[in-house]
């Protein structure tokens, strides 16, 4: 099932979302201009080695440096591919505007750092000595889609939904939805944690983010932090 848009219109401009899509946009344009090999090396460099945060928190900062740290967050701009890239910043489209026009945008931003962080972390502990760098915004995205379940609860999601060779559109709760969604995310993540192979997709860092943005969602609603 592919979102299209949701039934619930923004009542100010999503600066900081479209930001966040242009510069996601931007720096995947970069890394196609680097070639096969440049390519690997700048996500070597930018991406989260899991192997190094684990050494870090460990007490092995003197070896290993500082600088993974950075990578909790320069991880969440890079991409493995096109598809990638488009999955996460249709999902952003469709339901980061909301998120920010209901917490404001600077509120927002700072939240999906640190959902994005949050999500590492629990991908993290699934894969503590994996040397395998982790590329994406779908751990910060997700926290967005987990924000929005506990925040929107009455919307509905516009989506495309294969039927054999035919498509239809079908206008979908977003909690049954989203529902679902973290359900297929848990899952995998569950298959890829017993089949203990290399995940070439992070599913922990997806059910992560998502129950981290569920968390804060409730605490913001309880609080009265919000302005939808």
């Amino acid at each position: 099932m592919i979102p299209i848009r949701d039934n619930i219109r923004s009542r100010r401009f999503p600066l900081v979302n479209y930001t966040l899509i242009g510069i996601n946009v931007i720096i995947f344009l970069y890394q196609v201009t680097l070639g096969q090999q440049g390519a690997m090396e700048f996500v070597f460099t930018y991406g989260v080695i899991p192997e190094n945060i684990t050494r870090i928190l460990a007490g092995d900062i003197f070896t290993v440096g500082p600088a993974p740290l950075l990578t909790l967050v320069s991880s969440m701009f890079l991409h493995g591919g096109w598809f990638h890239l488009i999955g996460n910043m249709l999902y952003l489209w469709v339901f980061g505007d909301n998120i920010e026009d209901c917490l404001g945008s600077f509120t927002y931003l700072v939240i999906y750092i640190l959902m994005g962080i949050a999500a590492t972390f629990v991908y993290i502990i699934s894969a503590p000595l994996s040397e395998i760098p982790l590329i994406g915004a779908s751990g910060a995205i997700a926290g967005v889609l987990g924000a929005y379940f506990i925040l929107y609860p009455k919307a509905r999601v516009v989506t495309l939904v294969p039927l054999g060779i035919f498509f239809t559109f079908l206008e979908i709760p977003a909690m049954i939805y989203l529902f679902l969604w973290f359900l297929l995310q848990l899952f995998n993540s569950v298959v890829a944690q017993v089949g203990n192979g290399a995940q070439m997709i992070a599913w922990w860092a997806h059910v992560g983010g998502f129950v981290s943005g569920v968390v804060l969602g409730i605490v913001i609603k309880k609080l009265g932090l919000r302005s939808c």
